[in-house]
């Protein structure tokens, strides 16, 4: 098995280098034929439409490569897929599991795990994003803005008494 070569692995087939029988020594001559290989064969794929059963079934081949975790599931190539994660999760260090107990700590180390946005974390730098603001701070904020008391509110007879003076006036 080789280690995964760049230019392999920004193609999507790392794979590919994992299930070769040829040494682990970058730049040797099979590497950069295969690597050539498979650019023009991706190219070739994926320029234009498809226009042959043959050339669909070759695209869906390279995208189910690409990313094999997300066609584990299909009803042909889901053995070979499931293989090739394997194999990726291997090189990647990522541990098998085996029981009920892991299953659900990796569940949980997930759920656990806030999602990141840097565009979120730039732009919102709101104190209070996660959290209300408390009795202290909303009372320093109605002391910035104004008054802490609620103005008066005339009520609805007041509003219209006051309509039938403008008028009673002309």
């Amino acid at each position: 098995m080789s280690l995964p070569r760049r230019a392999m692995e920004q193609m999507g087939f790392v794979v590919c280098c994992l299930t070769c029988d040829a040494p682990d020594i970058a730049g040797t001559e099979r590497c950069r034929q295969c690597i050539d290989s498979h650019a023009r064969a991706r190219d070739k794929l994926t320029t234009g439409p498809a226009s042959t059963k043959a050339e669909r079934l070759a695209r869906e081949q390279v995208t189910m490569l690409a990313d094999p975790s997300k066609h584990i599931d299909d009803s042909e190539h889901g053995d070979f897929m499931l293989g090739y994660v394997r194999l990726i999760e291997a090189h990647q260090g990522v541990e098998e599991i085996v029981s009920m107990e892991q299953v659900e700590a990796r569940f949980a180390a997930q759920r656990a795990k806030k999602d990141k946005s840097l565009i979120r974390e730039v732009a919102n730098q709101n104190p209070w994003s996660d959290r209300a603001p408390d009795a202290e701070e909303r009372e320093e904020m109605l002391e910035m803005f104004g008054s802490a008391e609620r103005p008066d509110v005339p009520s609805w007879e007041d509003l219209m008494a006051e309509v039938g003076e403008l008028l009673d006036e002309d």
